[in-house]
């Protein structure tokens, strides 16, 4: 059985798969300070509470906090007796070439995706991921990481927003019912959403214009699903992208 692990810079998945299909999911804050012996409580109270008893015996990490990468190595090795395969690592194959400028570092989660992309949709794609920042990355014929976007996350630039100017509130991020808003709220819902449509259909635009070939846009990431609603270029939403890219990974490295 496989563990991955996704750690994002505001929340860690961690997936069970069994070499076939996804088995169960869970997710974390992530803290930087949660020890090794934090993480196996918590994961063996849902493994239990699941009835999911599985002889994890392999692990592989994609972080884009390198403090907390430490801890998840001692999990590994101290509660299920294997070296992880950590993406981003010199000695961790991805199965694609990075083309990108010299001494550049690109982030796990963003590799990741690229393979997990390819291999369900071909090349030429573009990635749009939605976390803490929303990025979009260029996914070759061959399945080549060709670099991309990287723009401030949805919940960021509310954060943003609410610690600039005091007077407004904090707002969920929901599709608003028009473009004009008649309130406080409806006003700041209405700029984010459509704000990040036009971000979306823009930028998308942009980087097939400048590639001059048809590309597929592949939307993921916990928003992708709302922002599919309010644009056509969102061609296919895929949550589990990551999880995909991960077990690729592991199995290319195990073999």
């Amino acid at each position: 059985m496989l563990l991955a692990i996704d750690v994002g810079n505001t929340n860690t998945v961690f997936a069970l798969h069994d070499g076939t299909e996804l088995v169960a999911q869970w997710r974390c804050a992530t803290e930087q300070e949660r020890t090794a012996d934090e993480y196996f409580v918590w994961l063996q109270q849902l493994m239990d509470f699941h009835e999911k008893q599985a002889e994890i015996n392999s692990v592989v990490i994609s972080s884009v906090v390198p403090r907390v990468v430490y801890n998840l190595r001692v999990l590994s090795d101290r509660y299920f007796s294997c070296r992880p395969h950590v993406v981003g690592k010199p000695d961790v194959k991805i199965g694609v070439p990075v083309r990108v400028d010299p001494t550049t570092s690109v982030g796990a989660d963003r590799l990741v995706n690229t393979v997990g992309a390819h291999d369900k949709y071909g090349g030429n794609l573009i990635v749009v991921d939605f976390g803490t920042a929303t990025t979009f990355d260029v996914v070759g014929e061959d399945g080549a990481y060709e670099g991309g976007v990287i723009s401030p996350g949805v919940n960021l630039s509310l954060k943003a927003l609410h610690d600039a100017a005091a007077a407004l509130p904090h707002i969920d991020v929901s599709k608003p019912n028009s473009v004009i808003g008649t309130n406080t709220v409806a006003c700041m819902q209405s700029g984010v959403y459509w704000g990040y449509i036009g971000l979306i259909e823009g930028i998308c635009a942009r980087i097939r214009e400048e590639r001059g070939v048809p590309m597929k846009v592949i939307g993921t990431g916990g928003l992708s699903t709302l922002f599919a609603q309010g644009t056509n270029v969102l061609e296919i939403v895929d949550t589990e992208l990551t999880i995909h890219g991960l077990v690729l990974i592991d199995r290319l490295n195990r073999e």
